[in-house]
This record gives structure tokens, sequence and C-alpha cells, in this order.
């Protein structure tokens, strides 16, 4: 999966082929057509493998927060590209820019939905606390998701305004400012 991963990032899902996969992965090309058949279902399971790795390296550092603001700001930070070009990012985006079959947009729609499901998560934790505004989630979680991903195209385009301060922690004081209990300041 990971070599799947880096040549997807390297040549694009166009140019992508399964030898290329094998040949780094040290296997046979018949091994990786064996076990996923066409190029598709390849990048599927890829997206999907490495969103479940993604979202357990978030839940064992989201399990140690001390806050829900804590999650907050983990959540932002596995959510948005680490750099331009970043890998997991780039799979993303060449596989949403792909048409799928009905099967497959049911498993992208369950991605997506993974995201907006433990954002939610984080901020009823913190409406329970009284750490955050008792805000409309589901209008909120649109706002968020929305904001993270132009953040992203940003991030992965190299523009010259993150250049000089963080995404990261530009979306991370938006978020809160809307999150943030009336009389708090």
């Amino acid at each position: 999966m990971r070599a799947a991963i880096s040549v997807i990032a390297e040549k694009g899902t166009a140019a992508l082929r399964m030898s290329d996969i094998a040949e780094r992965a040290g296997m046979s090309t018949g091994h990786i057509l064996y076990h996923f058949g066409k190029k598709d279902r390849l990048l599927l399971e890829v997206l999907a493998w490495s969103q479940a790795d993604l979202w357990a390296g978030f839940q064992q550092a989201a399990d140690r927060a001390a806050s829900p603001a804590e999650k907050l700001d983990l959540f932002v930070g596995h959510y948005l590209p680490r750099h331009q070009g970043d890998e997991r990012y780039a799979l993303w985006t060449q596989v949403l820019a792909q048409r799928h079959d009905e099967a497959g947009r049911r498993i992208l729609t369950e991605l997506l939905d993974g995201w907006d499901e433990r954002l939610e998560a984080i901020v009823r934790e913190g409406q329970d606390t009284g750490d955050f505004a008792d805000v409309d989630l589901p209008g909120f979680t649109i706002r968020a998701v929305a904001m993270l991903s132009g953040l992203s195209e940003d991030v992965m385009f190299g523009r010259s305004r993150w250049q000089h301060t963080s995404a990261h922690a530009f979306a991370v004081s938006a978020l809160e400012r809307e999150l943030r209990p009336a009389g708090r300041e």
C-alpha cells in the first residue's frame, strides 16, 4: 500500500501502471493484479487503507489529548496536508478526480463522512464539557470541512500566503472563534 501511495504521488493515476507498483513493492505484477484486479479498485483500496492508518494515528493522539480543544487541533493537523505534495493528500485528489461506479462512490462517501463524524464527536464533547458553544452541528461541520479542504488545496498548490504563516494555526483559530462560548474572549 505504501508503495502504491508513493507511485501515485509521483506519476498520478493516469500514468500509473500496476507494474510500477509491483516493482516498487518488490512483487510481481501478477500478484498485484490477483489481489486488486483493476486500477480503480486498487486506488480505492489504497485510499481506504491510507485513511484507516491516518485515523488510527489520530485516535491514538486524541486518546491522550487533555481537552476537546486539543482534539480539535489534532483533527486539523491530521486533515490538512503536512506540506506541498503530501502523498496522502495527493492520493485523495487523484482518486476524487476519477469517475467511479456506485460501489466506488459509496466507499468515497464513507471515507468523507468519517471526517465529518470525527469532527462532530469532538464538537459534541466540547459542548458537553462547556468548552464549545452550542452551534448548529451539521452547518458547522460543512463550513469547517469546506474551509479545511480549501486550505488543503492551497497547501498542496504551494500558495505563497502560507509560506510565512501556518494554515494549521489559521484553521484552528477560525474554528475556535466559531466554537467559543458567549462571554469568553
